[in-house]
Protein backbone atom coordinates (compact mmCIF):
# COMPACT_ATOMS: atom_id res chain seq x y z
CA UNK A 1 0.00 0.00 0.00
CA UNK A 2 1.50 3.72 -0.89
CA UNK A 3 0.27 6.36 0.19
CA UNK A 4 2.07 10.39 -0.97
CA UNK A 5 4.96 8.04 -1.86
CA UNK A 6 5.07 6.58 1.38
CA UNK A 7 5.47 2.47 1.00
CA UNK A 8 3.59 1.51 4.11
CA UNK A 9 3.74 -1.94 3.66
CA UNK A 10 7.69 -1.21 3.51
CA UNK A 11 7.98 0.54 6.81
CA UNK A 12 5.69 -1.51 9.27
CA UNK A 13 8.14 -4.53 7.64
CA UNK A 14 11.35 -2.48 8.66
CA UNK A 15 9.84 -1.92 12.15
CA UNK A 16 9.05 -5.30 12.64
CA UNK A 17 12.62 -6.71 11.68
CA UNK A 18 14.16 -3.53 13.94
CA UNK A 19 12.21 -5.50 16.38
CA UNK A 20 14.12 -8.95 16.23
CA UNK A 21 17.40 -7.42 15.59
CA UNK A 22 17.22 -5.99 19.26
CA UNK A 23 19.38 -7.67 21.80
CA UNK A 24 19.58 -4.83 24.54
CA UNK A 25 16.29 -5.11 26.00
CA UNK A 26 15.34 -7.57 28.76
CA UNK A 27 12.94 -10.79 27.58
CA UNK A 28 9.48 -9.59 28.94
CA UNK A 29 10.13 -6.02 28.18
CA UNK A 30 11.18 -7.03 24.43
CA UNK A 31 7.66 -9.27 24.56
CA UNK A 32 5.53 -6.51 25.83
CA UNK A 33 7.06 -4.11 23.38
CA UNK A 34 6.87 -6.20 20.59
CA UNK A 35 2.99 -6.95 21.62
CA UNK A 36 2.40 -2.99 21.61
CA UNK A 37 3.73 -2.37 18.57
CA UNK A 38 1.73 -4.98 16.86
CA UNK A 39 -1.25 -3.47 18.33
CA UNK A 40 -0.27 -0.35 17.36
CA UNK A 41 0.67 -1.43 13.68
CA UNK A 42 -2.96 -2.61 13.38
CA UNK A 43 -4.46 -0.35 14.14
CA UNK A 44 -2.19 1.76 11.78
CA UNK A 45 -3.03 -0.53 9.00
CA UNK A 46 -6.78 -0.73 9.63
CA UNK A 47 -6.73 3.44 9.59
CA UNK A 48 -5.10 3.52 6.14
CA UNK A 49 -7.40 0.93 4.62
CA UNK A 50 -10.19 3.85 5.65
CA UNK A 51 -8.57 6.77 4.52
CA UNK A 52 -7.85 5.13 1.49
CA UNK A 53 -11.14 4.38 -0.03
CA UNK A 54 -12.85 6.47 -2.35
CA UNK A 55 -15.76 6.54 -4.64
CA UNK A 56 -13.61 4.27 -7.18
CA UNK A 57 -12.72 1.33 -4.69
CA UNK A 58 -15.77 0.97 -2.67
CA UNK A 59 -19.58 2.32 -2.19
CA UNK A 60 -18.67 5.67 -1.02
CA UNK A 61 -20.25 8.40 -2.66
CA UNK A 62 -17.55 10.56 -5.15
CA UNK A 63 -18.63 13.46 -2.93
CA UNK A 64 -16.69 12.70 -0.25
CA UNK A 65 -13.32 12.12 -2.42
CA UNK A 66 -10.81 14.84 -1.36
CA UNK A 67 -9.86 16.86 -4.05
CA UNK A 68 -11.40 15.36 -6.60
CA UNK A 69 -10.88 16.24 -10.26
CA UNK A 70 -13.11 15.74 -13.03
CA UNK A 71 -12.40 13.65 -15.42
CA UNK A 72 -13.95 13.01 -18.86
CA UNK A 73 -14.09 9.55 -20.31
CA UNK A 74 -13.76 10.74 -23.83
CA UNK A 75 -10.92 11.42 -25.55
CA UNK A 76 -10.48 15.03 -27.24
CA UNK A 77 -13.51 16.17 -29.81
CA UNK A 78 -12.45 18.61 -32.89
CA UNK A 79 -15.96 19.17 -32.38
CA UNK A 80 -16.58 23.20 -31.55
CA UNK A 81 -18.18 23.95 -28.30
CA UNK A 82 -22.18 24.07 -28.30
CA UNK A 83 -24.72 22.43 -30.45
CA UNK A 84 -23.40 20.50 -33.83
CA UNK A 85 -25.57 20.64 -36.61
CA UNK A 86 -28.54 18.54 -36.68
CA UNK A 87 -29.11 18.99 -32.76
CA UNK A 88 -32.74 20.01 -31.86
CA UNK A 89 -32.26 23.04 -29.73
CA UNK A 90 -34.45 24.53 -27.63
CA UNK A 91 -35.15 28.08 -29.63
CA UNK A 92 -37.71 29.61 -28.79
CA UNK A 93 -40.30 29.74 -31.46
CA UNK A 94 -43.63 31.94 -31.52
CA UNK A 95 -46.57 31.21 -30.96
CA UNK A 96 -49.88 31.50 -32.66
CA UNK A 97 -52.39 32.95 -30.18
CA UNK A 98 -50.56 35.36 -28.29
CA UNK A 99 -52.58 36.56 -24.36
CA UNK A 100 -51.82 40.28 -25.36
CA UNK A 101 -51.45 41.99 -28.90
CA UNK A 102 -50.08 45.90 -29.24
CA UNK A 103 -50.43 47.58 -32.36
CA UNK A 104 -47.39 49.60 -33.07
CA UNK A 105 -48.18 52.11 -36.07
CA UNK A 106 -45.93 54.38 -37.51
CA UNK A 107 -45.63 58.46 -37.32
CA UNK A 108 -46.34 59.22 -40.51
CA UNK A 109 -45.46 62.85 -39.70
CA UNK A 110 -41.70 61.46 -39.74
CA UNK A 111 -42.20 59.52 -43.66
CA UNK A 112 -40.86 61.49 -46.69
CA UNK A 113 -43.49 64.01 -47.90
CA UNK A 114 -45.02 63.63 -51.29
CA UNK A 115 -45.65 59.41 -52.21
CA UNK A 116 -49.03 57.86 -50.95
CA UNK A 117 -48.62 55.07 -48.44
CA UNK A 118 -50.75 51.86 -47.72
CA UNK A 119 -50.93 49.32 -45.40
CA UNK A 120 -49.16 45.57 -46.71
CA UNK A 121 -48.63 43.86 -43.21
CA UNK A 122 -46.94 43.71 -40.03
CA UNK A 123 -43.61 42.45 -38.91
CA UNK A 124 -43.96 40.55 -35.46
CA UNK A 125 -41.84 39.88 -32.85
CA UNK A 126 -43.00 38.22 -29.52
CA UNK A 127 -41.68 38.42 -25.94
CA UNK A 128 -42.37 35.23 -23.84
CA UNK A 129 -42.47 36.06 -20.02
CA UNK A 130 -44.45 34.71 -16.95
CA UNK A 131 -47.12 36.09 -14.67
CA UNK A 132 -47.26 35.33 -11.13
CA UNK A 133 -49.96 35.89 -9.96
CA UNK A 134 -53.11 35.71 -7.59
CA UNK A 135 -56.28 33.82 -9.12
CA UNK A 136 -59.53 34.01 -7.28
CA UNK A 137 -62.39 32.16 -8.46
CA UNK A 138 -66.02 33.08 -6.64
CA UNK A 139 -68.74 31.30 -6.60
CA UNK A 140 -72.49 33.07 -5.96
CA UNK A 141 -74.35 30.33 -5.10
CA UNK A 142 -78.29 31.62 -5.89
CA UNK A 143 -80.67 31.71 -2.91
CA UNK A 144 -84.20 31.73 -3.77
CA UNK A 145 -87.19 32.50 -1.24
CA UNK A 146 -90.64 31.39 -1.38
CA UNK A 147 -93.93 32.88 0.23
CA UNK A 148 -93.70 30.99 3.37
CA UNK A 149 -89.98 31.99 4.17
CA UNK A 150 -88.38 28.91 3.04
CA UNK A 151 -84.81 29.42 1.83
CA UNK A 152 -83.11 27.45 -1.78
CA UNK A 153 -79.78 27.69 -2.29
CA UNK A 154 -77.73 26.47 -5.28
CA UNK A 155 -75.16 23.51 -5.16
CA UNK A 156 -71.36 24.52 -4.97
CA UNK A 157 -69.10 22.69 -6.81
CA UNK A 158 -67.68 19.54 -5.17
CA UNK A 159 -64.90 20.32 -3.03
CA UNK A 160 -65.83 23.83 -2.71
CA UNK A 161 -66.88 23.28 0.87
CA UNK A 162 -65.61 26.43 3.06
CA UNK A 163 -65.98 30.40 2.88
CA UNK A 164 -62.59 30.35 1.39
CA UNK A 165 -60.03 27.85 0.73
CA UNK A 166 -57.31 27.17 -1.23
CA UNK A 167 -57.35 25.74 -4.86
CA UNK A 168 -55.60 22.54 -6.15
CA UNK A 169 -53.52 24.34 -8.48
CA UNK A 170 -52.10 25.92 -5.55
CA UNK A 171 -51.94 22.99 -3.75
CA UNK A 172 -50.29 20.97 -6.43
CA UNK A 173 -47.38 24.22 -6.67
CA UNK A 174 -46.78 23.63 -3.24
CA UNK A 175 -46.12 20.04 -2.85
CA UNK A 176 -44.10 20.18 -6.20
CA UNK A 177 -42.06 22.57 -4.72
CA UNK A 178 -41.85 20.88 -1.60
CA UNK A 179 -41.07 17.42 -2.19
CA UNK A 180 -39.94 17.56 -5.32
CA UNK A 181 -37.93 20.53 -5.43
CA UNK A 182 -36.82 20.04 -1.97
CA UNK A 183 -37.55 23.48 -0.93
CA UNK A 184 -38.20 23.94 3.35
CA UNK A 185 -41.19 24.64 4.66
CA UNK A 186 -40.42 28.39 5.29
CA UNK A 187 -39.12 29.15 1.66
CA UNK A 188 -42.33 28.11 -0.31
CA UNK A 189 -44.06 30.11 2.36
CA UNK A 190 -42.16 32.65 1.27
CA UNK A 191 -42.42 32.35 -1.91
CA UNK A 192 -46.27 32.41 -1.67
CA UNK A 193 -46.30 35.73 0.23
CA UNK A 194 -43.45 37.59 -2.01
CA UNK A 195 -44.44 36.50 -5.54
CA UNK A 196 -48.27 36.25 -5.13
CA UNK A 197 -49.49 37.69 -1.91
CA UNK A 198 -51.04 34.63 -0.69
CA UNK A 199 -50.95 34.22 3.08
CA UNK A 200 -49.49 30.56 3.27
CA UNK A 201 -47.99 28.91 6.40
CA UNK A 202 -45.31 26.63 6.83
CA UNK A 203 -48.24 24.61 8.59
CA UNK A 204 -50.44 24.56 5.83
CA UNK A 205 -47.66 23.66 3.22
CA UNK A 206 -47.42 20.40 5.64
CA UNK A 207 -51.12 20.16 5.27
CA UNK A 208 -50.85 19.58 1.81
CA UNK A 209 -48.39 17.23 1.81
CA UNK A 210 -50.26 15.02 4.10
CA UNK A 211 -53.23 15.13 1.71
CA UNK A 212 -51.25 13.93 -1.33
CA UNK A 213 -50.16 11.17 0.97
CA UNK A 214 -54.00 10.41 1.96
CA UNK A 215 -54.47 10.82 -1.76
CA UNK A 216 -51.83 8.34 -3.16
CA UNK A 217 -52.95 5.10 -0.72
CA UNK A 218 -54.83 3.40 -3.73
CA UNK A 219 -51.08 4.02 -5.75
CA UNK A 220 -49.24 3.03 -3.66
CA UNK A 221 -51.28 0.00 -3.13
CA UNK A 222 -51.35 -0.43 -7.00
CA UNK A 223 -47.58 -0.40 -6.93
CA UNK A 224 -46.43 -3.01 -4.59
CA UNK A 225 -49.18 -5.50 -6.68
CA UNK A 226 -47.64 -4.23 -10.24
CA UNK A 227 -43.81 -4.56 -8.88
CA UNK A 228 -44.47 -8.01 -7.50
CA UNK A 229 -45.96 -9.24 -10.77
CA UNK A 230 -42.85 -7.80 -13.11
CA UNK A 231 -40.06 -9.85 -14.40
CA UNK A 232 -37.36 -8.05 -13.12
CA UNK A 233 -36.96 -5.72 -10.18
CA UNK A 234 -34.38 -3.50 -8.47
CA UNK A 235 -33.83 -3.48 -4.32
CA UNK A 236 -31.86 -1.08 -2.57
CA UNK A 237 -31.48 0.31 0.52
CA UNK A 238 -29.91 3.48 2.27
CA UNK A 239 -29.46 5.39 5.92
CA UNK A 240 -31.33 7.99 6.56
CA UNK A 241 -31.83 10.18 9.44
CA UNK A 242 -35.48 10.55 11.01
CA UNK A 243 -35.56 13.01 14.70
CA UNK A 244 -31.53 12.01 15.22
CA UNK A 245 -31.90 8.15 14.97
CA UNK A 246 -30.73 5.77 12.30
CA UNK A 247 -33.10 4.43 10.08
CA UNK A 248 -33.35 2.67 6.36
CA UNK A 249 -35.15 3.19 3.29
CA UNK A 250 -36.08 1.00 1.24
CA UNK A 251 -36.22 1.08 -2.69
CA UNK A 252 -37.93 -1.51 -4.90
CA UNK A 253 -37.84 -0.18 -8.37
CA UNK A 254 -37.51 -1.12 -12.33
CA UNK A 255 -37.47 1.17 -15.58
CA UNK A 256 -41.45 1.79 -15.20
CA UNK A 257 -42.31 1.59 -11.02
CA UNK A 258 -40.72 3.17 -8.28
CA UNK A 259 -41.61 2.35 -4.38
CA UNK A 260 -39.93 3.58 -1.64
CA UNK A 261 -40.24 2.61 2.22
CA UNK A 262 -38.72 3.98 5.38
CA UNK A 263 -38.40 1.94 8.53
CA UNK A 264 -36.14 1.42 11.46
CA UNK A 265 -34.55 -1.90 10.53
CA UNK A 266 -33.04 -3.13 7.36
CA UNK A 267 -33.55 -6.79 6.87
CA UNK A 268 -36.47 -8.80 6.66
CA UNK A 269 -38.52 -7.20 9.19
CA UNK A 270 -38.78 -4.23 7.11
CA UNK A 271 -39.00 -5.80 3.36
CA UNK A 272 -41.73 -8.10 4.60
CA UNK A 273 -43.77 -5.04 5.90
CA UNK A 274 -43.16 -3.31 2.64
CA UNK A 275 -45.40 -6.16 0.96
CA UNK A 276 -43.31 -6.52 -2.38
CA UNK A 277 -40.36 -9.14 -2.00
CA UNK A 278 -42.71 -11.88 -0.76
CA UNK A 279 -44.26 -12.28 -3.38
CA UNK A 280 -41.83 -11.46 -5.90
CA UNK A 281 -40.68 -14.66 -7.98
CA UNK A 282 -38.81 -12.72 -10.96
CA UNK A 283 -35.47 -11.50 -11.14
CA UNK A 284 -34.08 -9.27 -8.31
CA UNK A 285 -31.14 -7.24 -8.32
CA UNK A 286 -29.13 -6.22 -5.54
CA UNK A 287 -26.07 -5.78 -3.88
CA UNK A 288 -25.58 -8.87 -1.78
CA UNK A 289 -27.19 -7.49 0.97
CA UNK A 290 -27.62 -11.17 2.94
CA UNK A 291 -31.50 -10.92 3.93
CA UNK A 292 -32.28 -10.52 -0.19
CA UNK A 293 -31.69 -14.34 -0.38
CA UNK A 294 -34.33 -15.11 2.23
CA UNK A 295 -37.23 -15.08 -0.58
CA UNK A 296 -37.66 -17.16 -2.92
CA UNK A 297 -36.84 -15.47 -6.54
CA UNK A 298 -33.73 -15.70 -8.74
CA UNK A 299 -31.37 -12.94 -8.03
CA UNK A 300 -28.70 -11.21 -10.09
CA UNK A 301 -26.11 -8.97 -8.17
CA UNK A 302 -24.83 -5.76 -8.83
CA UNK A 303 -21.26 -6.17 -10.33
CA UNK A 304 -20.89 -2.45 -10.23
CA UNK A 305 -20.28 -3.60 -6.62
CA UNK A 306 -18.17 -5.98 -7.25
CA UNK A 307 -15.52 -3.41 -9.51
CA UNK A 308 -14.81 -1.67 -6.89
CA UNK A 309 -14.23 -4.03 -4.26
CA UNK A 310 -11.66 -5.42 -6.74
CA UNK A 311 -10.13 -2.50 -7.49
CA UNK A 312 -10.00 -1.98 -3.62
CA UNK A 313 -8.58 -5.68 -3.29
CA UNK A 314 -6.00 -4.90 -6.27
CA UNK A 315 -4.83 -1.17 -5.14
CA UNK A 316 -4.55 -1.70 -0.66
CA UNK A 317 -4.17 -5.55 -0.77
CA UNK A 318 -2.07 -6.37 -4.18
CA UNK A 319 -3.85 -8.85 -5.56
CA UNK A 320 -2.85 -9.28 -8.87
CA UNK A 321 -5.82 -11.64 -9.38
CA UNK A 322 -8.75 -8.89 -8.77
CA UNK A 323 -7.07 -6.78 -11.38
CA UNK A 324 -7.52 -9.62 -13.89
CA UNK A 325 -10.90 -10.32 -12.53
CA UNK A 326 -12.23 -6.60 -12.86
CA UNK A 327 -10.86 -6.25 -16.76
CA UNK A 328 -12.69 -9.53 -17.19
CA UNK A 329 -15.90 -8.89 -15.97
CA UNK A 330 -15.44 -5.52 -18.40
CA UNK A 331 -14.99 -8.02 -21.41
CA UNK A 332 -17.85 -9.92 -20.44
CA UNK A 333 -20.55 -7.23 -20.29
CA UNK A 334 -18.84 -5.47 -23.46
CA UNK A 335 -19.11 -8.65 -25.09
CA UNK A 336 -22.96 -9.16 -23.92
CA UNK A 337 -23.56 -5.35 -25.67
CA UNK A 338 -21.77 -5.94 -28.84
CA UNK A 339 -24.06 -9.01 -28.59
CA UNK A 340 -27.44 -7.25 -28.26
CA UNK A 341 -28.11 -8.50 -24.76
CA UNK A 342 -27.44 -11.94 -24.11
CA UNK A 343 -25.07 -14.61 -24.63
CA UNK A 344 -25.80 -17.99 -26.51
CA UNK A 345 -25.51 -20.84 -24.48
CA UNK A 346 -21.92 -21.66 -25.95
CA UNK A 347 -20.90 -18.22 -26.04
CA UNK A 348 -21.95 -18.05 -22.28
CA UNK A 349 -19.73 -21.34 -21.53
CA UNK A 350 -16.72 -19.90 -23.12
CA UNK A 351 -16.67 -16.86 -20.52
CA UNK A 352 -17.26 -19.06 -17.59
CA UNK A 353 -14.53 -21.29 -18.01
CA UNK A 354 -12.42 -18.35 -18.08
CA UNK A 355 -14.15 -17.20 -14.85
CA UNK A 356 -13.34 -20.25 -13.28
CA UNK A 357 -9.72 -20.42 -14.16
CA UNK A 358 -9.30 -17.08 -12.76
CA UNK A 359 -10.96 -17.50 -9.69
CA UNK A 360 -9.05 -21.04 -9.49
CA UNK A 361 -5.87 -18.87 -9.88
CA UNK A 362 -6.76 -16.92 -6.97
CA UNK A 363 -7.18 -19.18 -4.59
CA UNK A 364 -3.39 -19.68 -4.91
CA UNK A 365 -2.62 -15.84 -4.39
CA UNK A 366 -5.70 -15.69 -1.71
CA UNK A 367 -5.99 -18.80 0.20
CA UNK A 368 -8.67 -18.75 3.08
CA UNK A 369 -7.39 -19.25 6.60
CA UNK A 370 -5.07 -21.34 8.20
CA UNK A 371 -7.08 -24.00 10.08
CA UNK A 372 -4.55 -24.86 12.31
CA UNK A 373 -4.47 -21.48 13.63
CA UNK A 374 -7.33 -22.26 15.13
CA UNK A 375 -6.70 -22.53 18.39
CA UNK A 376 -9.82 -23.93 19.59
CA UNK A 377 -12.27 -21.07 18.30
CA UNK A 378 -15.59 -22.56 16.80
CA UNK A 379 -17.40 -21.47 13.82
CA UNK A 380 -15.80 -19.93 10.33
CA UNK A 381 -12.18 -18.22 10.75
CA UNK A 382 -12.25 -14.53 9.70
CA UNK A 383 -11.20 -13.87 6.17
CA UNK A 384 -9.76 -10.79 4.56
CA UNK A 385 -12.02 -8.47 2.44
CA UNK A 386 -9.88 -9.75 -0.87
CA UNK A 387 -10.68 -13.44 0.54
CA UNK A 388 -14.64 -12.62 0.94
CA UNK A 389 -14.71 -11.32 -2.29
CA UNK A 390 -13.33 -14.39 -3.46
CA UNK A 391 -16.05 -16.80 -2.00
CA UNK A 392 -18.44 -14.84 -3.13
CA UNK A 393 -17.83 -14.43 -6.83
CA UNK A 394 -16.94 -18.00 -6.55
CA UNK A 395 -19.95 -19.25 -4.74
CA UNK A 396 -22.46 -17.03 -6.63
CA UNK A 397 -21.30 -17.39 -9.73
CA UNK A 398 -24.83 -17.62 -11.39
CA UNK A 399 -25.87 -14.61 -9.50
CA UNK A 400 -22.70 -12.68 -11.03
CA UNK A 401 -23.05 -13.79 -14.36
CA UNK A 402 -27.24 -13.73 -14.92
CA UNK A 403 -26.74 -10.88 -16.97
CA UNK A 404 -25.19 -13.22 -19.79
CA UNK A 405 -28.04 -15.38 -19.95
CA UNK A 406 -31.18 -13.14 -19.92
CA UNK A 407 -31.53 -10.00 -21.78
CA UNK A 408 -33.64 -8.64 -19.43
CA UNK A 409 -31.03 -8.28 -16.51
CA UNK A 410 -28.37 -5.47 -16.40
CA UNK A 411 -24.90 -5.41 -15.50
CA UNK A 412 -25.17 -3.32 -12.30
CA UNK A 413 -28.01 -2.56 -9.98
CA UNK A 414 -27.45 1.25 -11.49
CA UNK A 415 -31.70 1.54 -11.57
CA UNK A 416 -31.46 1.06 -8.04
CA UNK A 417 -29.02 3.47 -7.07
CA UNK A 418 -30.36 6.11 -9.15
CA UNK A 419 -33.78 6.17 -7.68
CA UNK A 420 -32.33 6.74 -4.17
CA UNK A 421 -29.56 9.52 -5.02
CA UNK A 422 -32.77 12.05 -4.66
CA UNK A 423 -32.80 10.94 -1.40
CA UNK A 424 -29.46 11.43 -0.07
CA UNK A 425 -29.59 14.92 -1.75
CA UNK A 426 -32.90 15.69 0.23
CA UNK A 427 -30.75 14.81 3.62
CA UNK A 428 -27.99 16.76 2.77
CA UNK A 429 -30.06 19.48 2.53
CA UNK A 430 -32.90 19.00 5.87
CA UNK A 431 -30.39 17.40 7.48
CA UNK A 432 -33.11 14.63 8.69
CA UNK A 433 -37.00 13.90 8.93
CA UNK A 434 -38.46 15.15 11.97
CA UNK A 435 -40.98 12.32 12.50
CA UNK A 436 -41.36 8.79 10.62
CA UNK A 437 -44.91 10.54 9.78
CA UNK A 438 -42.94 13.02 7.57
CA UNK A 439 -40.89 10.41 6.09
CA UNK A 440 -43.63 8.25 4.92
CA UNK A 441 -44.96 10.98 3.42
CA UNK A 442 -41.79 11.74 1.38
CA UNK A 443 -41.54 8.43 0.26
CA UNK A 444 -44.77 8.36 -1.17
CA UNK A 445 -45.36 11.08 -2.93
CA UNK A 446 -41.97 10.92 -4.51
CA UNK A 447 -42.63 7.22 -5.26
CA UNK A 448 -45.59 8.59 -7.43
CA UNK A 449 -43.83 11.39 -8.85
CA UNK A 450 -40.54 8.91 -10.19
CA UNK A 451 -43.11 6.59 -11.08
CA UNK A 452 -45.16 9.49 -13.43
CA UNK A 453 -41.49 10.76 -14.46
CA UNK A 454 -40.70 6.78 -15.82
CA UNK A 455 -43.98 6.93 -17.37
CA UNK A 456 -42.84 10.54 -19.14
CA UNK A 457 -45.72 12.43 -17.19
CA UNK A 458 -44.36 16.34 -15.55
CA UNK A 459 -44.71 16.35 -12.11
CA UNK A 460 -46.81 18.94 -12.33
CA UNK A 461 -49.10 17.07 -14.36
CA UNK A 462 -48.77 14.30 -11.76
CA UNK A 463 -49.31 16.55 -8.72
CA UNK A 464 -52.74 18.32 -10.77
CA UNK A 465 -54.37 15.55 -11.49
CA UNK A 466 -53.73 14.18 -8.01
CA UNK A 467 -55.71 16.54 -6.48
CA UNK A 468 -58.12 16.96 -8.77
CA UNK A 469 -58.95 13.20 -7.77
CA UNK A 470 -57.92 11.52 -10.79
CA UNK A 471 -55.53 8.86 -11.59
CA UNK A 472 -52.99 9.05 -14.37
CA UNK A 473 -53.58 7.16 -17.55
CA UNK A 474 -50.96 4.64 -16.85
CA UNK A 475 -52.61 3.21 -13.83
CA UNK A 476 -56.52 3.79 -15.64
CA UNK A 477 -55.25 1.21 -18.20
CA UNK A 478 -54.46 -1.56 -15.66
CA UNK A 479 -58.14 -0.72 -14.42
CA UNK A 480 -59.57 -1.29 -17.90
Amino acid sequence: MTIEDIDVDSAINSVKELLKKEHGLSPALKSALKSALEVLLVLVALLLNRITLNSKNSSKPPSTDPNRKKTSKKGKSDRKPGGQKGHNGTTLEPVNDPDEVTELKIDRRTLPKGPQYQEIGHEIRQIIDIDISRFVTEYRAQILEDDQGNRFVASFPEGVNRPVQYGFNLKANAVYMSQYQLIPYDRVRDHFQDQMHIPISAGSVFNFNKEAYERLEPFEQWAKTKLAKFDLMHADETGINIGGKRHWLHCASNASLTLFYPHAKRGTVAMDEMGILPFFKGVLCHDHWKPYYRYECIHALCNAHHLRELERAWEQDDQQWAKEMQALLIDIAKAVEDAGGWLSPDEAERWRKRYRKLLKKAETECPPPDESQRKGKRGRLKRSKARNLLERLRDFEQDVLRFMDVESVPFTNNQGENDLRMIKVQQKISGCFRSMEGAKIFCRVRSYLSTCRKQGMTATEALTLLFQGKNPDFMKMDEA
